[in-house]
């Protein structure tokens, strides 16, 4: 608590009013003294004396409370901080400033962390907004209390204003304490263009360059080339100068792609030495080859549900007249189009993306060869639907063909007709293709579809088993063959559901999620593992047919591991996420599968170039009088001095200092005010002036 006296005015009268007595009384001085009039100079002192008690001076007292002075602390918590020992240097800084300014008297200290994005703001690639936290940490200060800033930081921040706005803002010494070295090297890849999408089977590209601050002219690096359900691949590429990567994607959805440049001795960080892209496969076209044995109800509802898909190029034949009728009519006379089985099974059976036989059986169209070139496509990746009718339980069946290699059911010779009820086996209840169907659980617990009436009881030797009889006879079977794709269904009364009989059933779901699973779509998958990256989230999704799960280990792009269990949410599904806050690539694995996802931007501002530098701030520092240093030099002093008036400006910091603004402001607490103007004694100086003036002027 100190005291002040000042001294003020508290006119009796308006101040413009004195302030026209004022001129008067100047007027007449001037010409009295002009005339030369005897007794000016005393009328002049009366005048100045009335003058004066009208302004009526007073001295004033204020006891004063004196306010701290304020410094703000900004500590950089950016993702480049993580590099090297650069946050344990942050926090041995922050730790000595502590103790340094918590012995200074009368000085407040604000700390604040800034740098990281914002929780809604994880997927923008801002870089480090450190200045905005500063001014954030100003936004309620009174600036005339602001004693300076000191920022710990590595100097990489991508929000700093011109130098004349940071002036407005700061008003004061900005101290930069840098972390890291100034000797750093990086080593870093950037993707200068790749697609989002692409057609299946067709080239595309990424463009590609490796930047080394160090690297001597005409340097190549290796780099690793990773594609999901391809491989990986090394190529060794020149640093510095952008290089063209080509590949296909070998199905539709989702694809990953990862690219990574190896380190080399003394890197900064190789955590901008890995990309990983995702690009989505799209078909130009489904190509259904559809062939139905014979004329039946069901032969238009598969080929109204195929041509109704726009995506789909459907060739449908239907056998008419086999070899063996014969009625007589010449040729000539029949409206038939000839099978053209060399062009279809021979010459262009590896265009189609999906073979379907619907009631097909043996009749001495195709030779035995074809029988086996469709085994062979499935074998090589292609995907085959069998529709089973009577003639499957018959010697006239496919089962006696090339064709039982890769048939997963064994007909048994016994076709049973009475009405029932389609059901989801245990595994039908969590494969992709059937999980979830509409209809599968009704008000009384059982499927609310349709009934069917014809069976072909089957030995199911080899794959999983979707739908079944209530008396657990297969309905549906799904088999992988090497690289291709097998379905049965052996019953030919799926089509009932599309007819609308006993409210039909979801045939088209049905249908639409079997060819998407045949033409290998990840997201039919029955075993996959899935992770994307939301806000500062990685979400977790696994798909399988077990129903015990082990966790997940989720590796960081610092390598430090998480292990994650996952909870299960029905139908074969398991998910949860993990919060993450270091921006880069989470590589997720469950023992047999792994995936990848990235968090953050592909080349993240913050990454660009991490190396710890001062020209960003340098000029800062010096325009507000203030220092830069790095903090391997060690921590140097604080020291508080008077703030400098504008023609007497001086840097607030040395070799082995720096400084801090005295602002001395304060609070008054209390004021009394004390007349400088008697009134009696005024009165009595008047009478004594005016008798005085008489006197001189009656002689």
């Amino acid at each position: 608590m100190t005291s002040a006296f000042t001294f003020d005015f508290v006119p009796l009268v308006p101040w413009p009013l004195l302030a026209a007595c004022a001129v008067l009384a100047l007027l007449l001085t001037g010409f009295g003294l002009w005339r030369g009039a005897r007794g000016t100079l005393l009328r002049s002192l009366v005048a100045l004396l009335v003058l004066g008690a009208l302004a009526n001076p007073v001295a004033r007292r204020e006891e004063r409370s004196t306010l701290p002075d304020i410094a703000v602390v900004v500590i950089d918590e950016s993702a480049s901080q993580g590099i090297a020992d650069r946050r344990q240097q942050a926090e041995q800084a922050e730790a000595a400033l502590r103790e340094k300014l918590g012995a200074i008297e009368n000085l407040e200290v604000r700390y604040v962390r800034g740098g990281k994005p914002a929780a809604e703001n994880a997927d923008r690639d801002e870089g480090t907004r450190l200045f905005s936290a500063l001014t954030l940490a100003l936004s309620d200060l009174p600036r005339h209390r602001l004693a300076g800033s000191i920022l710990v930081t590595d100097g990489q921040v991508h929000d700093l204003p011109d130098i004349a706005a940071a002036q407005d803002v700061t008003g004061a010494p900005v101290h930069v304490l840098l972390t890291g070295r100034p000797d750093e090297r990086d080593r870093r890849l950037v993707v200068k263009n790749a697609p989002t999408f692409g057609m299946v089977n067709q080239d595309l590209e990424v463009t590609l360059r490796v930047d080394d601050t160090a690297a001597a002219p005409g340097e190549m690096a290796e780099l690793r080339f990773r594609q999901q359900d391809v491989g990986e691949r090394s190529l060794s590429v020149p640093v510095g100068r952008d290089i063209t990567v080509p590949f296909k994607l070998p199905r539709a959805g989702r694809s990953l792609l990862e690219f990574e440049v190896l380190p080399v001795p003394a890197e900064l960080t190789p955590l901008n030495n890995r990309v990983a892209l995702s690009v989505n496969g799209v078909r130009d076209r489904l190509r259904v080859l559809l062939v139905t044995g014979e004329a039946h109800a069901g032969e238009r509802v598969w080929r109204n549900l195929l041509k109704a898909d726009p995506n789909v190029d459907l060739v449908h034949f239907t056998i008419l007249r086999p070899p063996d009728k014969q009625d007589g009519t010449p040729i000539r006379e029949l409206s038939l189009i000839a099978f053209p089985i060399r062009e279809l099974f021979e010459l262009k059976l590896s265009e189609f993306d999906l073979i379907i036989f619907d009631r097909y059986r043996r009749r001495g169209i195709l030779p035995t060869s074809y029988f086996e070139n469709i085994a062979n496509y499935v074998a090589r990746g292609g995907a085959f639907l069998e529709v089973s009718g009577p003639a499957y339980a018959t010697p006239l069946s496919l089962y006696r063909t090339p064709l039982a290699d890769i048939f997963p059911g064994r007909p048994t010779g016994t076709v049973r007709t009475e009405p029932f009820q389609a059901r989801l086996s245990d595994l039908g209840r969590r494969h992709p293709v059937t999980a979830g169907l509409p209809g599968s659980v009704g008000e009384s617990g059982n499927p609310s579809w349709s009934r069917w009436f014809r069976v072909i009881n089957v030995d199911v030797l080899r794959g999983n088993n979707l739908l079944e009889t209530p008396n657990r006879e297969p309905l549906l079977v799904l088999d992988r063959i090497e690289k291709g794709r097998v379905a049965q269904f052996y019953s030919d009364h799926v089509w009932l559901w599309s007819r609308g009989f006993e409210n039909g059933g979801p045939q088209g779901e049905l249908l639409r999620r079997l060819a998407h699973w045949l033409m290998k779509e990840p997201d039919l998958e029955e075993e996959a593992l899935r992770a994307e990256a939301r806000g500062n989230r990685i979400e977790v999704e696994h798909r399988s047919l077990k129903e015990s799960r082990e966790p997940v280990t989720i590796t960081h792009p610092d390598g430090s591991e998480t292990r994650l269990m996952l909870d299960e949410r029905g139908n074969g599904l398991a998910s949860n996420a993990l919060s993450v806050e270091q921006p880069g690539i989470y590589r997720i694995r469950d023992g047999e599968r792994e995936t990848v996802a990235t968090m953050g931007a592909i080349n993240p501002r913050e990454f660009a170039d991490p190396r710890a530098t001062p020209a960003l701030l340098k000029p800062l520092a010096d325009a507000s009088n203030g220092s830069l240093r790095w903090l391997r030099d060690g921590m140097p002093d604080i020291r508080m001095m008077d703030k400098p008036t504008r023609t007497a400006a001086r840097e607030a910091g040395g070799r082995n200092w720096m400084g801090l603004y005295r602002q001395n402001d304060y609070v008054v607490t209390g004021l009394s005010i004390t007349p400088l103007v008697l009134p009696l004694a005024l009165l009595a100086v008047l009478l004594g002036a005016l008798m005085l003036m008489w006197r001189r002027e009656s002689r």
